[in-house]
């Protein structure tokens, strides 16, 4: 897949950042010095971690250098490091903190508990995954990839992005360690101007491993069919609009002491 594109993520950068606010606002910590930032993305998250905690050594990590480049350009003070999410260590972290990247990567079963297992005693793990692969946003990308006309090139798109457990399994998965665990299930519904804006949204996040598969005089196509679907599936509202309904589970785990 090829890099990411952080001017195409941070188009709707308030609607992206206000489940970072809200994920944060539920950890359970009145300081912290090991702050851990997974999947920083361009920093926006990065960036209430460090005004959370202005004591702490926070670190922000991603896998892509575009990203990265992109957050040290907006917060020059702090530390960001490539890395991949499944080979990253950490020894007693106060606070792992993953927004909207978890659900990019496949056995939870194992990749949250390896992660809880890093935290130091009273430590917490925050993570929110968007929940959306039932939504016609998402269903409606792979109808479209089964086109015979761009089957051959994009593959099974059903495996693309590995859905994310039950609520009630990460809970199995954390209780046993943990002091408390904090799971929740918000439903956000945000107003789009157009069909157009919708996909332009998903550009920057889901839609990206289909039109990097295709190449360029396809892609074009592509969206231009997966637009007109989106149209159908999200109807105008009293004011015109379109409402994109977005799902995202919610995790909050502190270890024990």
């Amino acid at each position: 897949m090829r890099d990411w594109n952080p001017a195409l993520y941070t188009c709707f950068e308030d609607e992206r950042t206000r489940p970072a606010v809200e994920l944060l606002a539920r950890v359970p910590l009145q300081a912290a010095q090991g702050v851990f930032d997974l999947g920083c993305g361009p920093g926006n998250s990065t960036e209430l971690l460090v005004r959370r905690f202005p004591q702490a050594s926070v670190v922000g990590t991603d896998n892509s250098p575009a990203m990265l480049e992109a957050a040290r350009s907006r917060l020059p003070q702090v530390r960001f490091e490539l890395s991949d999410i499944r080979t990253w260590q950490a020894e007693a972290a106060d606070l792992i903190y993953a927004n909207a990247s978890l659900q990019w990567l496949p056995g939870h079963d194992t990749l949250l508990p390896r992660l809880f297992g890093m935290l130091a005693p009273g430590g917490v793990l925050a993570v929110q995954m968007p929940d959306n692969l039932d939504e016609p946003s998402h269903r409606l990308m792979r109808e479209t990839a089964a086109d015979a006309r761009w089957a051959a090139l994009i593959g099974d798109a059903a495996t693309l992005r590995a859905r994310i457990l039950p609520a009630d399994a990460y809970y199995d998965l954390l209780a046993p360690g943990a002091a408390s665990v904090d799971i929740w299930r918000t439903t956000y519904h945000h107003r789009m101007g157009s069909p157009a804006d919708i996909v332009q949204w998903l550009r920057g996040t889901g839609l990206k491993p289909f039109v990097d598969a295709l190449p360029a005089p396809l892609q074009a196509e592509f969206l231009h069919d997966y637009e007109q679907r989106i149209g159908h599936a999200y109807s105008r509202r009293a004011d015109g609009s379109r409402l994109l309904a977005f799902p995202r589970l919610f995790i909050v785990a502190q270890r024990g002491a």
